[in-house]
């Protein structure tokens, strides 16, 4: 076997060997058993599904959140003339039932899903007829509560489970507590607790904690100084515009990227750091998870992460080939008690949590007793104006009332793009078109949307691009030519929230929310932020023994790179020298038998006698007799 997954390996990936725990992760699932494998940032996860899915019979179902990750999974497995496909929010309705009918057809390998997607009926209608081969689930700490990043709808893989028992689950995550891995395997429903871990150690990252009252001026003095690729990730969208305009207008190429933008301006965004055309990305969180750019020599957080495992996710990448990198985390005492502060803006009270689902029943015009299975499009920056609410108050509500069951927040259900005519056809003909490219597109759109002069259609630029052989921008422009022109009318999609009620209203004072959701919820969070604190005001010898410790991985060896290994380094080398000037000054004076010029040193023996031999490497000393030390002269 294991010569047939190298031979798989070299074939589709030109690689000679696995990397570390690859290879362990890869016969346990050909074995059939159920694995959590928790690797690192850049560990290469992927490759631990892909290899054993193209040796067995079936479709791999690869359950992710990451539709950067899906986008360029898919793209990467057909390049290498493997069949692929990914159904995610904004893809059109007729390519996403193209992609069902070829899988269960068995035309497909790889099947990349969000975990929303199991909540649709009729998904899993048809799912049930596809033969699967393995389960793969990425981001897999998303399905704990205990997790940094808990999201509800993780809970829905294990019904898939009950359709295919024999099919083995391999979960992936490069963070996890112990806690949180046990919590894995018990939600995705393991046979048999199996769990295969790589080390959490990143030998090439240089950790580094620095307070500094200028943080601005800080930032400026870090990217002038490593000017590479490099991402700085702050908590608001606000801060990721107004610190990109400021490193502009010092001569810093950079941009800003955050959840607020269009799906197509993130991704324009994201190709130009990739390219390396802007190398400085000034980003909040929904930026990183699933891009693979192997050459990010600098993380800096700007604001601090709310958990260990944030951090450790975000830090982790810099530094993905291997080469020097740093993960530097800038603090002062303002930002200190500010992360303090989360614990309550991310568990109001419970009268305000029931306060904010009666405003959403109001807002999108509910009635008691209804609303069941229904979506409402969201906009969080509207609702808290109208109300007149802070914004990061509300969503942590909304995040309670998700984890009680009541509601979900989810950007699967997409409004997508839609057209339609304001001319008649006849009126159409007579009117002539600027480019070719209008042309064609008209053409096109007449040929394969029947009814679009009375009736608006859904389109999707991206489709429309591959037809007629140019870019989306192209398309989009173009679209928003004959819009400017009264040709058609144009509707742009988004990528904005919905509402999803999992339970009809009920009146606000009816609301459960139990200590499960909420009291354990709260308790946990505010160790993470503790542990936060912690790393920050770490007294340990490493800031990488102390990111091993939290995960649960008991190591001694110190990483010799971070502040605080470098700091001991400068440390151990100035009293070095005091050590060595106190024994010139003493041997100035007598000789000294050994044991008595020890006896001189409040420090350790060891200390002094590495000093000695480097005073006698040196010449400055010698000795007298096998016993007695004195000056060289």
């Amino acid at each position: 076997m294991k010569t047939r997954i190298r031979e798989i390996l070299k074939q589709y990936w030109g690689y000679e060997e696995f990397r570390s725990l690859q290879e362990d992760i890869i016969l346990s699932v050909l074995e059939g058993r159920d694995t959590l494998a928790l690797m690192p940032t850049g560990g290469g996860k992927s490759i631990t599904y892909q290899v054993p899915a193209l040796l067995k019979e079936g479709i791999c179902l690869v359950i992710t959140p990451l539709i950067a990750l899906m986008k360029d999974q898919v793209e990467e497995l057909q390049k290498r003339g493997i069949d692929a496909a990914a159904i995610y929010t904004g893809l059109d309705s007729r390519q996403a039932e193209s992609i069902i009918h070829k899988a269960m057809a068995g035309r497909i390998r790889f099947l990349y899903v969000s975990p929303e997607r199991l909540a649709s009926e009729y998904f899993r209608r048809y799912l049930k007829q596809m033969s699967l081969s393995l389960l793969a689930v990425d981001e897999a700490h998303c399905i704990s509560q205990w997790g940094y990043d808990f999201r509800p709808s993780y809970l829905r893989i294990a019904e898939i489970r009950d359709h295919f028992p024999k099919v083995p689950v391999l979960a992936l995550t490069a963070t996890a507590t112990p806690r949180v891995a046990a919590d894995i395997q018990q939600h995705l429903k393991f046979a048999v607790p199996h769990v295969l871990s790589k080390s959490f150690r990143r030998e090439n990252i240089s950790y580094v904690v620095r307070k500094a009252n200028d943080k601005l001026g800080e930032l400026l003095h870090i990217l002038s100084s490593v000017p590479q690729s490099a991402i700085v990730y702050v908590r608001k969208r606000a801060t990721a515009e107004e610190l990109t305009r400021f490193l502009q207008a010092k001569g810093i190429s950079a941009d800003f990227y955050h959840a607020g933008l269009t799906s197509f301006q993130r991704e324009q965004k994201q190709n130009a750091w990739k390219r390396g055309e802007v190398p400085v990305i000034v980003a909040t969180n929904a930026f990183g998870m699933g891009i693979d750019k192997p050459d990010v020599r600098m993380v800096v957080h700007f604001d601090i992460p709310d958990s260990p495992e944030a951090y450790f996710q975000e830090a982790g990448r810099a530094g993905r080939d291997g080469q020097k990198a740093y993960a530097v985390l800038l603090y002062n005492e303002a930002s200190l008690t500010a992360l303090k502060k989360r614990i309550e803006q991310g568990f109001p009270d419970k009268k305000y949590i029931r306060q904010i689902y009666r405003l959403l029943g109001d807002f999108f015009g509910v009635e008691e007793g209804s609303g069941n299975g229904k979506a409402f499009e969201f906009d969080p920056e509207y609702f808290v104006k109208i109300y007149q609410l802070e914004l990061m108050p509300v969503l942590s509500a909304i995040k309670v009332l998700q984890v009680a069951g009541y509601l979900e927040c989810t950007t699967e259900v997409h409004a997508r793009s839609q057209i339609s005519f304001l001319v008649m056809r006849d009126q159409l003909y007579k009117i002539p078109m600027e480019t070719v490219l209008q042309e064609r597109l008209i053409e096109y759109i007449l040929r394969n949307y029947p009814g679009i002069f009375v009736q608006y259609a859904y389109v999707d630029e991206e489709g429309l691009a591959e037809k007629l052989g140019c870019s989306r921008q192209e398309v989009y422009n173009c679209l928003l030519l004959l819009a400017r022109r009264r040709i058609i009318s144009y509707i742009p999609g988004n990528d904005r929230p919905y509402v999803v009620y999992h339970q009809p209203r009920v009146p606000a004072s009816y609301l459960h929310i139990g200590k499960e959701a909420y009291e354990d919820r709260k308790k946990a969070y505010a160790d993470k932020v503790e542990s936060m604190v912690g790393y920050i005001e770490s007294e340990y010898a490493c800031r990488q023994l102390y990111l091993m410790d939290y995960f649960g991985q008991a190591e001694k060896e110190v990483c010799g790179i971070c502040d605080l290994c470098l700091g001991q380094k400068k440390l151990h080398r100035g009293n070095g020298r005091k050590i060595e000037e106190k024994i010139l000054t003493l041997l100035e004076k007598k000789d000294f038998e050994i044991r008595e010029l020890l006896h001189e040193f409040e420090e350790s023996g060891k200390e002094v006698t590495e000093r000695i031999r480097n005073l006698l490497d040196e010449g400055k000393i010698c000795y007298k007799s096998p016993t007695v030390l004195g000056l060289w002269k």
